[in-house]
């Protein structure tokens, strides 16, 4: 169990101004969120293999495989303004 201290000395170092009632709800919290983790630790795990992902993950996305892109025509065809197969738009930026 986390005592009154140890969570006055957290709050002072991440520089929380807790009061009277917040010290106490963080050291019920606190208190819990160990005691949960020791019943974690004590559970067997020497037959499990480590894994990153609980369930048996693949890469689930398509294939990236190279195709033609479209023409520059047909991209360009609804632009109000082109130049040099590049779609023409006014200067946001003001240069020196």
């Amino acid at each position: 169990m986390i005592d009154r201290e140890t969570v006055e000395n957290v709050s002072k170092l991440a520089r929380l101004g807790l009061n009277d009632q917040e010290i106490e709800m963080y050291r019920e919290q606190l208190s819990s969120i160990l005691d949960n983790i020791r019943i974690l630790q004590e559970a067997d795990v020497s037959g499990i293999s480590p894994t990153v992902h609980a369930s048996r993950l693949t890469n689930v996305t398509r294939s990236d495989n190279p195709r033609p892109s479209y023409p520059p025509e047909v991209m360009l065809a609804n632009a109000p303004d082109q130049e040099d197969n590049s779609l023409k738009v006014n200067a946001v930026l003001e240069g020196e």
